[in-house]
């Protein structure tokens, strides 16, 4: 093919420039936006179930707490009215700490 021929079928820059830019624009989509789409799923779920999660223990621990307060009759009277707080503090203070052990301890991916 003579060279000639290689300049009829060449583009021109503004043409070239256009390509690059609408390539670059397209990557940057690619590379940017889309991983950001996925994160936002991700923290969504996340923070939907770190709520329901947390709801679910502030109602299981009520419920401890009355039924140790109803149910206990007269063991955790008088004097020793605080006790079952104490004891639903306690277990609340040893949930807390095994979430934080095992965010902490935690080894995988991302990490």
């Amino acid at each position: 093919m003579p060279v000639a021929a290689h300049y009829n079928d060449a583009k021109s820059i503004p043409q070239v420039a256009s390509e690059l830019w609408e390539l670059s624009v397209a990557y940057a989509k690619q590379e940017t936006i889309d991983p950001l789409k996925g994160l936002g799923r991700f923290l969504t779920f996340g923070v939907g179930g770190a709520v329901l999660f947390g709801l679910g223990s502030i109602l299981l621990l009520l419920s401890a707490l009355r039924a140790l307060q109803t149910e206990t009759d007269t063991t955790f009277t008088g004097n020793l009215s605080f006790v079952p707080y104490l004891i639903v503090a306690a277990a609340a203070l040893l949930l807390v700490g095994l979430l934080v052990w095992r965010v902490v301890m935690r080894k995988g991916p991302g990490l």
